[in-house]
């Protein structure tokens, strides 16, 4: 009988490939064995993993959930065993490449970076901003951060706290115009629209119960944050805000949130690395600390 790591690397296996056949050729084995793995760890946990018929597989999205846990422990574990007992001096020195959203990086990155730097002198920094997904090859990046989604199954990914998105508007604008009440009434209101860097086109707004609508009334479009809020600021519409950057204008009264019944669920913050091969030991590290960092985002927040 498979031990429940072995059940582990199996399913990461099956999890990055396309057909069971594929994943036992990587492992070396039979895919009776897969598939034995697969439907035991299934048993196991108590849910399917993998939506399959006759000619093909997808993971479900628990399986896709477990997967990403799964390849954080099973680093972690190899790690035990790939390090020797001693950290070097040599081992904490070198580049480290950073990749963040612009907005997000800009205000909680540095702070965390350089209490590493002043403890590790010899790692240096190369920080990447931009709200355009990451290509991870090309710009060799070490280690990401990523608020929303994260499907690419090559990354060890770990989603560290949540962000809340908040409707919001300065309190002129809700004297000049009116508060909503309803969505519907919020829609035919100006608004403030944040572009997708990756599709080009404006975010959607996003309420509770997966409701998405497109602005109808907008005006002032910008792919920058910083921007989308200052204009809000400034009474120019309604907007879409992150709780971080929200927080110090709803205690000051500079902004106020509207429709808080139909607050949206909030999206999670992810702190990412490539699987290729052995993780020097300041990669490791450094992505330890964001982690530990933002998983205690109350206090990033209030920063």
């Amino acid at each position: 009988m498979l031990n429940r790591l072995e059940m582990m690397r199996i399913f990461c296996a099956a999890a990055e490939a396309n057909s069971f056949k594929e994943a036992s050729a990587k492992l070396r084995i039979s895919p009776q064995s897969v598939t034995r793995a697969i439907k035991a760890l299934e048993d196991k946990v108590g849910e399917p993993l993998f939506y399959r018929n006759t000619r093909q597989m997808h993971i479900t999205d628990f399986g896709e959930q477990l997967a990403q846990r799964a390849r954080e422990s099973i680093a972690n574990i190899d790690d035990i065993f790939a390090r020797s007992n001693k950290t070097t001096a040599a081992d904490m020195a070198g580049i480290i490449r950073i990749a963040a959203p612009t907005t997000f990086g800009r205000r909680f990155l540095p702070p965390i970076l350089s209490n590493i730097a002043i403890t590790y002198p010899n790692i240096s920094f190369e920080l990447k901003l931009s709200d355009a997904i990451a290509d991870v090859v090309e710009q060799q990046i070490d280690i990401g951060i990523r608020v929303g989604f994260l499907r690419d199954s090559s990354f060890v990914a770990r989603a560290t706290s949540k962000v809340y998105f908040y409707t919001v508007a300065s309190p002129s604008l809700i004297e000049r115009v009116g508060e909503p009440q309803t969505i519907q009434q919020l829609l035919e209101l100006p608004s403030i629209a944040l572009l997708n860097s990756n599709s080009g086109k404006s975010w959607p707004w996003y309420f509770d119960d997966g409701q998405q609508y497109k602005h109808k009334h907008v005006s002032f479009m910008t792919d920058d944050p910083e921007t989308e809020l200052n204009m809000v600021l400034s009474g120019n519409g309604f907007g879409q805000i992150a709780d971080c950057l929200a927080a110090p204008y709803l205690q000051s009264g500079r902004l106020v949130r509207v429709l808080t019944s139909h607050t949206p669920p909030p999206w999670d913050i992810y702190v990412y690395r490539p699987q290729r091969g052995p993780v020097p030991a300041r990669i490791r590290m450094v992505y330890d600390e964001i982690a530990n960092a933002f998983s205690n985002m109350q206090t990033l927040k209030s920063a």
